[in-house]
């Protein structure tokens, strides 16, 4: 296998990162996947977790994006039901009536199952909407996971062919010479590598700019409320004006208001109840809903919001795989990852998401 005798080392215990070592060590190769915190402990626990490929996204990234989705269905497989995806779809009514019509005849165009969607259908998916719109749009291939969960999953996958997990080891400089990476310094001692493959979120720019690499990111907030679990209410991911939710498997109600981000909330614990009363104005059967817990995460974004997934400019060996919508990509940027890393490989779909746009 290509994999034989190569050393990697993956940074980053989120889901991007434990698809690469997943997928890294499928294929063969020696990994060690370090992280100074749990798994899913940064972006990916507190993401919303929607899969998908809809909306407002330029063709490229869009093509990306439905390969992470359907990508999905070859882990469940792989995994053997240790990964549980919700294959319910999505229903929106998140846009404005004059986008409705263009939007559905793009994606169509592109061969996204997308439909419009009345209030009548729209009750028939979604019983317990207290005031379904006259008109929505509705995905079937669309699905949702439990962040964390997912993340396990694919940890356990890599271990059980051979991957080092370190969790709680923190990074704390790389190795180099002559222009290459080799390996890191750790709280654990050194680590030798072949290549180093940096997954770290929002902590990657630190990383980055240590070998004089600058990756512009934001981090974009992103606060979730998770309810104590509830019988079955809502069958798929519905986006409304100011409230996108979902039920997990588990019975737990997931959240939101804003897929974009904003500044981070004054007082999370006030935000999250102002969402759990949402929930209970959208949803019958709901009047008993409360609060467990709420996320607050910092979603990393690249300046121009799209992914960045490749070899780091000056720095050979180092690959990098930053990204907003990490969930969704993440099956599609582990199988790539290790294509490129392992055989030598250019993914053509890759190739808008080069680091190296921003060294230029």
């Amino acid at each position: 296998m290509a994999g034989d005798g190569k050393h990697i080392i993956v940074i980053g215990a989120g889901i991007v990162g434990a698809s690469i070592a997943y997928h890294l060590a499928r294929r063969g190769a020696r990994v060690t996947l370090v992280d100074r915190g749990p798994p899913a402990g940064a972006a990916t626990g507190a993401s919303f977790a929607w899969i998908n490929a809809s909306f407002r996204n330029p063709k490229p990234y869009y093509d990306l994006r439905m390969v992470g989705l359907q990508e999905y269905r070859r882990l469940e497989q792989e995994l053997e039901g240790r990964l549980v995806v919700t294959w319910g779809g999505g229903l929106n009514w998140d846009l404005e009536e004059s986008e409705i019509e263009p939007l559905v005849r793009r994606q169509a165009n592109w061969g996204y199952d997308l439909r419009i969607v009345g209030r009548q259908e729209i009750l028939a998916l979604e019983p317990n909407l207290r005031a379904p719109p006259e008109l929505g749009v509705f995905s079937a291939c669309e699905g949702a996971l439990v962040p964390v969960a997912a993340t396990e999953a694919l940890l356990a996958g890599a271990e059980a062919l051979g991957a080092d997990i370190r969790i709680g080891c923190e990074v704390s400089d790389f190795l180099s010479g002559r222009g290459r990476v080799t390996g890191l310094e750790t709280t654990a001692g050194s680590l030798e590598a072949d290549h180093v493959v940096l997954a770290g979120g929002v902590a990657s720019a630190g990383l980055a700019a240590s070998l004089g690499f600058d990756l512009p990111l934001r981090s974009s907030p992103g606060l979730l409320v998770h309810s104590r679990p509830m019988p079955p209410l809502l069958g798929r991911v519905v986006e409304s004006p100011g409230l996108h939710m979902k039920q997990d498997p588990d019975g737990r109600l997931v959240a939101g208001t804003s897929f974009g981000g904003g500044p981070a909330p004054n007082d999370p614990e006030a935000e999250g109840q102002r969402l759990i009363e949402r929930i209970r104005s959208a949803l019958s059967g709901s009047e008993g809903l409360e609060m467990e817990r709420i996320t607050l995460g910092l979603r990393p974004v690249p300046e121009d919001g799209r992914p960045a997934i490749g070899p780091v400019p000056g720095a050979a060996g180092l690959y990098l795989a930053v990204m907003h919508s990490g969930i969704t990509l993440a099956p599609a940027v582990g199988r790539f990852a290790a294509m490129e890393i392992l055989d030598g490989a250019e993914v053509e779909l890759l190739a808008p998401f080069r680091p190296g746009r921003f060294a230029a």
